[in-house]
């Protein structure tokens, strides 16, 4: 019984850490993956170095949606989600600079998202850490049910 258990738990953390990446190899989590630890840059739309609102323009555009290079503009887009009811590729939305929306990233499960942050470059970050708890405003779906799927449907295995 202790051996099945030990096996779950192994089997259920390579799921959830993934080999090698920082999530599951969706197509979504493929292009945050491809991107993760790239510089903070102001202004930045490229690899070589992402603003928030760059990072999330540069991340959709990878699926054909086009997105405005402000976190402000971004929340104007799509449909306004709860909290409670966030799905991955959702785009969520903070005040950090204290004069409204400022800073946006990646819903990507389990309460974590996706993010250029300042001092650290792409990261992912729990939206229960008090930094971002105290300054959440609200979270928009851009995609269609149709572009979800597409984009948080694992591959099938090759063999």
């Amino acid at each position: 019984m202790k051996k099945t258990a030990l096996a779950a738990l192994c089997l259920a953390a390579t799921l959830f850490f993934g080999t090698g990446s920082a999530l599951a190899e969706t197509p979504l989590n493929s292009a945050v993956n491809s991107v993760m630890g790239s510089p903070y840059k102001w202004a930045g739309t490229t690899k070589e170095g992402f603003d928030c609102s760059g990072f999330t323009m540069y991340i959709f555009a990878q699926f054909g949606i086009e997105l405005p290079h402000q976190s402000a503009g971004q929340a104007k887009h799509g449909t306004k989600v709860e909290k409670s009811e966030l799905i991955p590729g959702d785009l969520v939305f903070f005040n950090t600079s204290g004069k409204g929306i400022s800073h946006v990233g990646i819903y990507v499960g389990d309460g974590k998202f996706a993010h250029s942050a300042t001092n650290e470059g792409i990261v992912i970050d729990s939206m229960d850490q008090s930094y971002y708890a105290k300054r959440y405003v609200t979270a928009r779906r851009i995609l269609s049910d149709e572009q979800y799927a597409q984009v948080t449907t694992e591959p099938p295995a090759q063999q």
